[in-house]
């Protein structure tokens, strides 16, 4: 009797365990930083714990570290159940966790050192970038591949996103970080001025346009039908949603260079394009909470099924927030304050960390053969983790805004009414807000940690079945 063929879930459980350490320790770093904002004697006058050094190390954690664990722990699991076939290749798919590992460390090393190329999300300098890009493409080798050698006809639509996501990210990532190294460790962007700065925000934006938010629609067309044992609410919606959303995103980076040297015919292309992405971000919103359309009851009693609906929430406003950023009138006052920093954390807390925690909800337990340990923690985990966003976001709003208006304020004579520190002095209040809705967000991810732990102590690993062709 053959031998009953098993998915790969070894190098999905390696990422989901290490979704929840690198979520820690990323916001661990951001919680430090947010402090040493409100007591900046807090760097402690040693220089690799000066923000300057410690903010690029808190962005690459939480995105590419928490954020890239959890899209490799779930596209793998997708992939695999979706098709119903095993990865491609389990040698490939050990040499992406380890690989990514890798560059993690890597960055955790000689991010603190100032070893940095300045470029923002891309301030890995030549080595890491040459590995980071060999990681990739084993990636993209074991999904695509599996996706090839799938036993069922239709490509599910969560397939497409994280498809576009790797695709995508590759050739950012390629073209941002071309550089000419003059050391091992220092290297010189091969564009200059303006066009490096286009070049930037091309990547730039789409780092959040791709990899945060198309990766994360992959898990939300997978795990929230899936929680909320309903159908998707309409797949033609999702089809649409997909191919409006990769033509227009690609478009919106200028929107970052309003009222710089950049020409202003790109400017206006990006900001028109960031207000056309309304339409199939909404789509996309509106598709995942009605697939919740008969079973808004299961809200009440299953807080796995909250955080992704919630998470899907946090996705609609921040794709309401970030065209109204674009339109140039508003950015005028909104550019270069906290207002932006509360935009960017409304999208990564209560979009992408509330849809990460909610999928490793559903996997780990799977992963393992066991029941959740406590759904009272993740009650309590979710209350916690929004009350922190919600303190975050609102303080970020307010100081941000605050900010704009008082640097903009002029006497009749034409001087400043404000000095730059007035202004600083009255973000001091916001700040320590800022700082005790991240301490909050943090404690939530330590609940969540201590309830995976128990979970699966003890537990024995399982792999399971790969189905039987369908005659």
């Amino acid at each position: 009797m053959a031998e009953a063929q098993t998915y790969n879930y070894r190098v999905v459980r390696q990422f989901a365990v290490m979704t929840i350490v690198w979520g820690i320790v990323g916001m661990l770093v951001g919680v430090f930083i947010a402090a040493q904002l409100a007591w900046p004697a807090l760097n402690f006058d040693v220089p690799w714990l000066t923000f300057s050094r410690l903010r690029p190390l808190h962005t690459n954690a939480v995105i590419f570290a928490f954020g890239g664990s959890a899209l490799f722990a779930s596209s793998y699991y997708v992939v695999q159940r979706t098709c119903q076939v095993r990865l491609i290749s389990d040698q490939l798919a050990a040499f992406t966790f380890w690989g990514w590992q890798a560059v993690i460390v890597l960055a955790a090393i000689t991010l603190p050192l100032g070893i940095t190329t300045t470029k923002e999300y891309a301030e890995l300098e030549w080595p890491i970038d040459l590995l980071i890009a060999v990681v990739w493409v084993v990636y993209a080798v074991v999904f695509l591949g599996t996706i090839v050698k799938r036993r069922v006809k239709h490509i599910y639509v969560a397939n497409w996103f994280f498809a576009a996501f790797i695709v995508t990210v590759a050739v950012l990532h390629v073209v941002n970080s071309a550089a000419l190294p003059v050391s091992l460790w220092k290297s010189y962007s091969v564009y200059a001025g303006v066009q490096d700065a286009m070049v930037q925000w091309w990547y730039g934006h789409n780092a959040v346009g791709f990899f945060l938010t198309a990766g994360f629609l992959g898990m939300m067309y997978y795990f929230v039908p899936k929680q909320a044992n309903r159908p998707i609410y309409s797949y033609r919606l999702s089809v649409v949603h997909f191919w409006a959303l990769i033509f227009t995103y690609i478009w919106a980076g200028p929107h970052h260079l309003h009222y710089t040297a950049l020409p202003d015919w790109a400017q206006s292309l990006g900001m028109v394009m960031s207000i056309i992405l309304l339409a199939p971000s909404w789509g996309g919103m509106i598709n995942g909470i009605m697939t919740l359309s008969g079973a808004w009851e299961k809200l009440r009693t299953d807080p796995v099924l909250r955080f992704l609906i919630v998470s899907v929430s946090f996705y609609g406003m921040s794709t309401f927030e970030g065209p109204m950023m674009s339109i140039k009138t508003v950015n005028a006052l909104s550019h270069y304050t906290d207002w932006t920093i509360g935009h960017v954390h409304s999208g990564a807390l209560g979009w992408v960390a509330l849809i990460s925690f909610g999928t490793m909800y559903y996997l780990i337990p799977r992963l393992f053969g066991r029941e959740l340990y406590s759904l009272r923690l993740v009650e309590l985990h979710f209350w916690i983790a929004t009350i922190g966003i919600v303190l975050y976001i609102t303080a970020m709003w307010v100081s941000g805004i605050m900010q704009g208006l008082m640097w903009r304020a002029v006497n009749l004579d034409g001087t400043l009414t404000y000095s730059f520190v007035e202004s600083v002095q009255a973000m001091h209040p916001f700040y320590i807000i800022r700082f005790l809705g991240g301490l909050l967000f943090l404690v939530g991810a330590v609940v969540m940690a201590y309830n995976m732990w128990k979970t699966v102590a003890g537990a024995k690993t399982v792999d399971a079945v790969i189905p039987a062709p369908a005659h």
